[in-house]
């Protein structure tokens, strides 16, 4: 299973080690020192005492990365509109996407009758912008219960 981590945190790390040392095909989407750190030793884990290091791909470039069974996103909020006109990049037909955030989520309002149906959330997705390019059908929702 392909599964791009997008963010190169404390929880994407968590979750990138722990998916490739379960056997899957991870890359993850980082910039800055992160990334370097990633290229240059893999990603690491310590946990109970011990080190995990995974040999993922990484790049600040979705289109290097290519198509993905599942995108997990777990950058910070403000960082999504950089992100938004690239995450394309990594969606194939079937591709499901993760939202490993803290926040209320861009598509919060899908699916709510009454006055909020239909709405976007500026705060969280200026111009609705992200809503208008992954399709709320398959997004999955996540929260996070982790001390990272």
């Amino acid at each position: 299973m392909r599964i791009c981590i997008v963010g190169a945190g404390a929880i994407s790390g968590f979750l990138g080690v722990r998916l490739a040392a379960a056997g899957h095909d991870v890359s993850m989407v980082a910039r800055g020192a992160h990334l370097a750190a990633i290229r240059a030793g893999g990603a690491s884990l310590v946990m109970g005492g011990s080190t995990t290091v995974a040999r993922v791909a990484a790049s600040d470039d979705p289109a290097d990365l290519g198509p993905q069974d599942h995108v997990v996103l777990t950058l910070r909020t403000p960082n999504l509109p950089t992100l938004v006109p690239r995450l394309a990049l990594l969606l194939g037909p079937d591709t499901t996407v993760v939202t490993a955030m803290n926040c209320i989520p861009w598509w919060f309002c899908q699916g709510i009758v009454g006055t909020l149906e239909g709405a976007h959330l500026d705060a969280v997705d200026p111009g609705g912008r992200l809503a208008a390019s992954v399709d709320p059908a398959r997004v999955i929702g996540c929260v996070i219960h982790a001390v990272a």
